[in-house]
């Protein structure tokens, strides 16, 4: 089933961000957590499947993409519902280890509203971009965003393609989210020393 990358879509994934995300993502910084996030969404309708948010302070590889799935298939819905057939929204552009669980769970897609330049100038969390580099060799945004495994895209761009009364909307709602992520990075660098995770 192919996803329509148009306003009622970009709309759907960030009222997810706004009411499903945030409300866990403000509890998991104040428990000492980063800020990335990750949700589920069904092609057929756009309705919510799951919403996570990272846990690194039970577990370095809970990413907000890896604890979503762990949960995901820790839940009796997992028997119910076909990675195929849903959508996999994450905060903020994945780094290569989600990339690889995204693929290895059987998504075809994932959708971003962060990138990675983000994560490392906006949010002071350089990790995602050094992974690319130090390890693969690849500068930001050099991996094939369309592969065998996933087509992934971000929501920015997306909304960049849509005429301007489609996008204005999406954009004021995209500055407000903005804004409470940059209040949660503030209180998560502020804490960040109380913690025990590896790449903080």
């Amino acid at each position: 089933m192919g996803i329509t990358e148009n306003a009622d879509l970009v709309g759907r994934l960030l009222d997810v961000m706004e009411h499903d995300i945030l409300p866990l993502t403000d509890k998991g910084v104040a428990q000492g957590n980063k800020v990335f996030g990750a949700a589920l969404l069904r092609k057929s309708d756009l309705t919510l499947v799951m919403a996570e948010t990272n846990n690194e302070t039970e577990n370095p590889l809970w990413h907000g993409e890896v604890h979503l799935l762990k949960c995901f298939y820790d839940s009796p819905i997992s028997k119910q519902e076909t990675t195929r057939d849903m959508i996999f929204l994450s905060t903020h552009e994945p780094c290569t280890m989600c990339m690889s669980a995204i693929a290895w769970a059987g998504f075809d897609n994932f959708f971003y509203f962060f990138s990675h330049q983000d994560s490392r100038d906006s949010f002071s969390i350089p990790h995602d971009l050094k992974m690319l580099k130090e390890v693969f060799g690849l500068e930001p945004g050099g991996y094939n965003h369309d592969n065998a495994f996933w087509r992934g895209r971000g929501i920015f761009d997306i909304i960049a393609g849509l005429p301007d009364d489609q996008a204005q909307p999406l954009l004021d709602q995209a500055n407000r989210i903005r804004a409470r992520y940059a209040a949660l990075s503030e209180s998560y660098q502020q804490g960040k020393d109380a913690n025990a995770i590896p790449l903080a």
